[in-house]
């Protein structure tokens, strides 16, 4: 039997460093609020580093969860669960969209197989293939939970003990929205119509399954949606685990972290269960169109950067957003002030 996996408590961003970076703000040569969400975006980041001006984003992370899932096998996705695999062997291979936008963004990709039903010679942190059919069996063994929520949390650990920055939660799983939805009914109270999306693209019929499918893995759920961490066996998978893990530690460790979709979306929604006060170190990189991120981002409290349409996973959404930060960090540390420009400031009565 697995050890039980606990987080330490969560300590929030410093709050005299992101009152130095608003006042800062209305020093530099620009009308005091001009630039919107860029100034709280880099008033937060500055807390997350305890100073101010902030130091520049030198490393950022995109860590990619792939996992099967067994309820793919009722027909809820419109590509077949071999697609994982695949596409695990497409990321190392820079091929991906992820792939492109991290490299735009200036931002490394790690892929992880946690669970994907396949041999991808990757067996550090799996915990097995495949997930349970959630509809009718639990997703996990118990053993398996906490050893995913091991994987999630030694994998944050390993990002910032390396020197990472900024951390994103990427996905990867033919049917992995159908229990990301799940999730997110069973802790906002919604119902299975309001959460359920069209993921890959599906058409109606499919759709009609996929609700089907998170109706019955509700009504398994309801019973533990008090217990996080029974939640996530009954009807998770180890990818949501495992990222469940993943940014729990990541606000222990005090790194912020940019949240991507709806998979990313209900796992951080069980990452605050399981580690309280943990949603003050994340920030929302986009809107997806998946009807349960919106559920998502009210119970987070967050406000999206971009919304693209976007709803591809893979950590896409988060990557677009990364540029944001960086501009946000750099206005604070390289801007001039009207004292060091000789301007004059706003004028006073």
């Amino acid at each position: 039997m697995s050890d039980t996996v606990e987080f330490a408590t969560v300590s929030p961003p410093d709050e005299p460093s992101r009152h130095a970076a608003a006042a800062r703000h209305s020093q530099l040569t620009k009308p005091q609020g001009s630039l919107g969400r860029l100034e709280r975006l880099g008033a937060w980041l500055a807390a997350c580093q305890g100073q101010c001006p902030p130091e520049p984003l030198r490393r950022a992370r995109i860590v990619v969860f792939a996992g099967d899932h067994g309820v793919a096998a009722n027909g809820v996705s419109a590509y077949p669960s071999e697609v994982t695999g695949q596409m695990v062997t497409n990321f190392r291979s820079g091929g991906a969209a992820i792939n492109v936008l991290a490299a735009c963004a200036g931002a490394g990709v790690r892929v992880v197989d946690v669970a994907v039903d396949a041999e991808t010679g990757d067996s550090e942190f799996k915990v097995r293939r495949s997930s349970g059919s959630i509809d009718r069996e639990d997703a996990l063994t118990e053993e398996q939970t906490q050893a995913a929520l091991a994987a999630g949390k030694a994998i944050a650990d390993d990002e910032v003990d390396a020197g990472a920055d900024l951390l994103v939660a990427g996905d990867m799983g033919i049917g992995n929205t159908t229990p990301a939805a799940v999730l997110v009914a069973a802790l906002t109270g919604a119902e299975p119509v309001a959460v359920v999306g069209r993921g890959t693209g599906i058409d109606d019929v499919t759709w009609m399954r996929k609700t089907a499918a998170i109706r019955d893995a509700l009504r398994r759920a309801k019973p533990v949606t008090a217990d996080p961490v029974a939640l996530l066996r009954t009807v998770a998978g180890a990818d949501l685990t495992a990222m469940a893990g993943f940014l729990a530690q990541a606000a222990v460790r005090r790194t912020p972290v940019v949240l991507d979709g709806v998979v990313s979306g209900a796992a951080a929604l069980v990452a605050e269960e399981l580690a309280p006060g943990a949603r003050a170190w994340w920030v929302a990189g986009h809107r997806s169109t998946e009807p349960s991120h919106h559920l998502v981002l009210e119970q987070l409290d967050l406000e999206p950067l971009l919304d693209l349409g976007l709803r591809l996973g893979e950590g896409t959404g988060a990557a677009a957003a990364i540029p944001l930060l960086t501009m946000s960090v750099r206005v604070l540390a390289e801007m001039a002030t009207f004292t060091d420009a000789g301007i004059s400031g706003p004028a006073t009565d």
